[in-house]
């Protein structure tokens, strides 16, 4: 085995020098394994395991004029909608040379904007970004940020570069719907935090409810406060409470649907036959529920997929076949809408 000859934090050259290969060629195995044969990467990664070498990603982004980073803005990193998203992200990059730089915008567009600056600041090779309601500012960066860039979770007219997620606002309506063919019709809606997506599945709710004369004002509760079970209880209480005639909730979450369930439980009232509920993700715990409760499921997996392989795609010199990829909702009608179910 070589020594090194300096002391300090290792070089790529000392990792050149202790597999006998130049310090392009081992550039050139980190940055594309693909690119050297399966002896050299065997050689060069036994080296790098045996001086416990650390790329420098900031040269290597000087070098290159990209870093090997692709940077990702979420706006929780607690909720399990982003979790399924940003699983799928690190299982499409996991095999690849491409890293994950992870930012939490906090629901906060100020935020976002002042991440996108940050991040774009350090030259990533691509961005996926949470929701197409960007400030101008952040906007106008992402535009000129020269790499490929995706927005998530939701679809919209207007893509900054591509686009991959589903329409908040039908999924509302398809909801709202779902309720009014189930017989209900003095139908509320249950929201929490009041971020852009929130108000655009109240708008589709609302649609729904108004093309069937049926939209009542005074059935929607709303607060600007975090999204949580207990939350959901509150509200729901709040709104029966006022309402007696009360006989459906359309929640923007599924948090606030499992607080409705159990608030209704814990006032005595029968779900579904004087209460019907319908939440929002579908998340597991809708199936887990007693009763099982209806939600639209969204494919937050395959959203992260699709992200990284439009990413791929851009990076390949190839330009996606849509710009803007809609991968829909789907109702997941259950017990807790089923006027007719009994438990037992």
């Amino acid at each position: 085995m070589r020594k090194r000859k300096g002391a300090g934090r290792p070089t790529i050259a000392d990792v050149a020098d202790q597999a006998g290969v130049s310090s392009i060629t081992v550039s050139r195995a980190l940055r594309d394994p693909q690119k050297v044969s399966e002896r050299l990467r065997e050689r060069i990664d036994a080296a790098v395991r045996a001086l416990h070498y650390i790329p420098d990603t900031h040269a290597s982004a000087l070098a290159s004029s990209r870093s090997n980073v692709v940077g990702v803005l979420v706006p929780s990193l607690t909720n399990n909608v982003f979790s399924d998203t940003l699983r799928a992200i690190y299982d499409a990059l996991a095999d690849g040379p491409l890293q994950v730089q992870l930012g939490n915008s906090r629901y906060c567009a100020a935020e976002q904007e002042r991440l996108v600056g940050i991040f774009l600041s350090q030259r990533p090779t691509a961005m996926i970004v949470s929701g197409i309601d960007q400030t101008p500012v952040a906007r106008k960066m992402l535009e000129q940020a020269n790499c490929p860039v995706v927005q998530i979770m939701e679809t919209g007219p207007d893509p900054i570069d591509m686009m991959v997620g589903f329409s908040h606002f039908g999924g509302g309506k398809a909801a709202a719907r779902h309720l009014i063919d189930q017989g209900y019709r003095h139908i509320g809606f249950l929201g929490a935090r009041m971020d852009p997506r929130t108000t655009r599945r109240l708008a589709g709710f609302k649609s729904a409810l108004e093309e069937a004369g049926l939209f009542d004002p005074d059935l929607v509760r709303t607060t600007t406060t975090s999204s949580s079970v207990t939350l959901g209880g509150v509200l729901l209480r709040e709104l029966a409470g006022h309402r007696p005639d009360l006989d459906a909730v359309f929640c923007n979450n599924d948090d606030l649907a499992l607080g409705a369930l159990f608030g209704a439980q814990k006032a005595g009232i029968s779900v579904p036959d004087q209460l019907g509920i319908a939440g929002f993700n579908d998340l597991e715990m809708m199936e887990a529920a007693y009763p099982t409760l209806t939600s639209i499921r969204t494919d937050r997996y395959g959203i992260g997929r699709h992200a990284v392989n439009m990413i791929n795609a851009a990076l390949d010199g190839h330009s996606p076949v849509k710009k803007i990829v809609d991968l829909g909702f789907e109702l997941q009608a259950r017990q807790s809408t089923e006027r007719d179910y009994r438990a037992v």
